[in-house]
């Protein structure tokens, strides 16, 4: 199953934008052998302001997918919760999953309401960037407990 990050905005060099890297990468080399993977970014500017541009900018990335919004008014996960639902759409036949980050104002509704689910990382606000290295590093952990990996709560 593939999985993308479809994000707003471009990060270009900053250490927010080397660590989404560093976490895709290392989750497509540890996905392989699961099925899982490769890990993509796209990063889409929209040509004009607002949810409504953005969220044809968004769309034009989101065919045949299964689509996760990340929201702040979306359900926060545990990472063993994250793993598994990502397991489970993989075992399902998912052949592609697509997670959502819109821009400061968040998603436009109408692009929301397709969105098969949605995930929060808590309830206060994040740098959209921040919040591309935490779904990035989340996607990586998924990747590592699904393979059986060693976790630090355990």
């Amino acid at each position: 199953m593939k999985i993308v990050v479809v994000a707003i905005g471009r990060l270009s060099r900053s250490p927010e934008a080397e660590l989404v890297r560093l976490y895709a990468d290392r989750a497509s080399a540890a996905g392989r052998a699961l099925g899982l993977g490769p890990v993509e970014v796209i990063e889409v500017e929209s040509r004009k302001p607002g949810r409504s541009a953005e969220a044809e900018a968004l769309g034009a990335h989101l065919a045949d997918s299964r689509i996760i919004a990340c929201d702040e008014t979306g359900r926060a996960r545990t990472s063993r919760e994250f793993a598994a639902e990502i397991g489970r759409l993989r075992d399902d036949g998912v052949r592609r999953l697509v997670f959502l980050i819109g821009g400061a104002d968040g998603l436009d509704p109408a692009l929301r309401a397709r969105a098969h689910d949605t995930v929060a990382f808590g309830p206060q606000t994040w740098p959209h960037a921040l919040a591309r290295v935490m779904l990035a590093e989340q996607v990586y952990r998924a990747v590592t407990l699904l393979a059986g990996g060693p976790y630090h709560r355990d």
